[in-house]
């Protein structure tokens, strides 16, 4: 008995000293870093190191099993490449700076994941707290540098507050309306120690605004006494995983649907209700429908200037219902008759119960006749990037994730590409970041390893970072890489052919750069493509590589992205090449 109940005390004491050492855990301010990544469930990790964030990757290096960190060419592509990871996710995407230049590499990125709405985590460390404000070297106020493109900034002074700053970081960065936040650590905190209690795992950071009924009500009005219906389609709706909900919502009443280039796929493209892309280089039947319709439905869009053209024609004949998680939003850009501020899908869902099953056939007939006038054309009897984007297409059966840098190429993916999903295409829509799509694709292949990855750039973004083909190389990502190749930058020559009077002002890459010696010499695959009949067989060739491929696509220079709408125009008034014949 004695002996039983000494082994009792001595079980009690050990349960005892095992919960006051869990709770008196010693860590430094490095190993706090990777333990709150491994916490909220981060896998992956975009980087490049320097001296005032050695501690933390001196820790990283301990848990490379755990972590795995890509090593980029460049901050920038880090930044990108954290973007496309979280884009193509729904994670958040973390990556990792030194200090002055390290962190002031990442602005772009992080300017680019604000504008777009992307979860993202950038931590950056500082100098010595002593040194802070004293012109340093490599030190730079980030945080200040970054205010107006994040959600929120942290500079960490104490180790005892960066556990809790780490995990704000990320609930802000997830939650609500996402966005990137910035958390810099002076050098010294990542060396100091202090006492550490897990967390036991990442909380839900599922959004949680009030919806009002009356607001709810209002809508679902809106909505049954409308004749002519018409839902527009964001980025808000990818965002919200709410696809199922939007799709079920079209049917029921019975609605034409559009969307933004940052809400593809949420609408699948084959869908007999779905119009095609509104806005300056949107179809005719979704700017001329949008311009008829009784009631449009704003649904996750934030009404971009790319999108309303001249802002008091915009949706003239219509009442609008503008629903969105961010009442920043409403009323922002153009007026709105009603508003539902919330999460859209937790939006739809309580509006679904609320309208009316309905039969607009004469409005959808008359909207079909549209898409059957207005189709999207490309000349047929040479090379073209519509073609290529369309045998991609085929070849992947409307399947891979798409990325994309800006301009000419851009808008042909967002045109010809039948997007089936949302998180398939990723794409700098707000800020229009050139050089975003090689990191971005590298991200998202990172995240979705069973998934074809595909960038498409123009060849004057693919020289922004094309440096990044030696990190697909180096940690051998079978991601493809089409590079349209017409020797100009296609879309401002574009602009410069049609309102400056073919004033090519620093347009023309006059220089004999060979992409495809670029691509061997670091490390991947190349294939240069100059006939239709080439097309097919350099991307099968890519498909099936286990290594980064180049695609090198010959454009002609002058191959233009029609409809289009003037500068200041309204979108109902979208021209085409046979609209510029006629005028002539």
């Amino acid at each position: 008995m004695r002996y039983r109940n000494k082994n009792k005390t001595t079980s009690m004491n050990f349960e005892r000293d095992r919960k006051t050492a869990e709770v008196d855990m010693q860590l430094t301010g490095a190993e706090i870093v990777i333990e709150i990544l491994k916490e909220q469930g981060v896998d992956t990790v975009f980087g490049y190191p320097g001296g005032t964030i050695l501690n933390v990757y001196d820790e990283l290096y301990k848990h490379k099993d755990e972590i795995r960190h890509i090593l980029t060419s460049h901050e920038q592509g880090a930044s990108h490449a954290a973007d496309g990871y979280a884009r193509s996710t729904g994670k958040v995407g973390v990556c990792f700076a030194t200090s002055g230049p390290g962190a002031t590499n990442l602005v772009t990125g992080i300017a680019t994941a604000y504008m777009d709405s992307v979860p993202m985590v950038a931590i950056t460390a500082n100098v010595n707290l002593p040194l802070l404000g004293k012109d340093t070297f490599q030190e730079v106020d980030i945080v200040g540098i970054t205010m107006p493109v994040t959600k929120h900034g942290y500079i960490v002074k104490d180790v005892n507050i960066l556990a809790d700053t780490l995990r704000n970081a990320f609930k802000i960065a997830k939650s609500g309306r996402p966005g990137p936040v910035i958390v810099d650590i002076t050098k010294d905190v990542t060396a100091a120690s202090c006492s550490f209690e897990p967390a036991g795992g990442p909380a839900d950071f599922k959004p949680d605004p009030v919806i009002k009924d009356e607001d709810i009500k209002a809508a679902a009005g809106l909505i049954n006494a409308s004749k002519k219906p018409f839902v527009y389609v964001g980025g808000g709706a990818v965002i919200s995983g709410a696809s199922k909900t939007v799709r079920e919502f079209i049917e029921k009443i019975d609605s034409p649907a559009c969307d933004t280039l940052m809400g593809k796929g949420v609408v699948d493209a084959l869908n007999p209700h779905y119009t095609g892309m509104i806005g300056m280089h949107g179809t005719k039947a979704s700017n001329k429908g949008v311009s008829e319709c009784d009631l449009l439905i704003a649904m996750g869009a934030r009404f971009s200037d790319r999108v309303v053209g001249n802002a008091n024609r915009f949706a003239s004949n219509a009442k609008i219902l503008h629903i969105d998680i961010d009442d920043a939003e409403i009323n922002k850009n153009i007026r709105t008759d009603a508003s539902v501020v919330g999460d859209l899908n937790e939006v739809l869902k309580k509006l679904l119960p609320l309208i009316e099953s309905k039969d607009n056939k004469e409005w959808n007939d008359h909207i079909d006749e549209y898409k059957k006038s207005f189709p999207l054309e490309y000349p047929n009897d040479r090379l073209t990037c519509p073609y290529v984007i369309e045998r991609l297409d085929a070849l992947t059966d409307s399947s891979a994730i798409v990325s994309t840098d800006v301009g000419q190429h851009q808008m042909w993916a967002a045109q010809f590409y039948k997007f089936k999903e949302p998180r398939q295409l990723l794409t700098s829509g707000g800020l229009g970041t050139m050089g975003y799509g090689l990191g971005a694709c590298i991200g998202a292949k990172e995240g979705n390893p069973d998934k074809v990855c595909v960038n498409i750039a123009g060849d004057g973004c693919f020289r922004m970072n094309m440096n990044e083909l030696m990190t697909a190389s180096r940690n051998r990502l079978p991601i493809i890489e089409i590079v349209i190749d017409n020797r100009v930058l296609g879309m401002v020559r574009q602009w410069q052919t049609l309102f400056y009077d073919k004033r090519y002002s620093n347009t023309v890459l006059e220089d004999e750069t060979d992409y495809v010696k670029l691509a061997e010499a670091m490390g991947c695959n190349a294939i240069r493509v100059t006939e239709r009949e080439e097309v097919d067989g350099a991307i099968k060739s890519a498909l099936a590589s286990d290594r980064p491929t180049l695609i090198d696509v010959v454009i002609k220079e002058d191959d233009k992205v029609f409809p289009m709408v003037s500068p200041g125009g309204a979108i109902e008034e979208a021209f085409d090449e046979k609209d510029i014949e006629r005028r002539k």
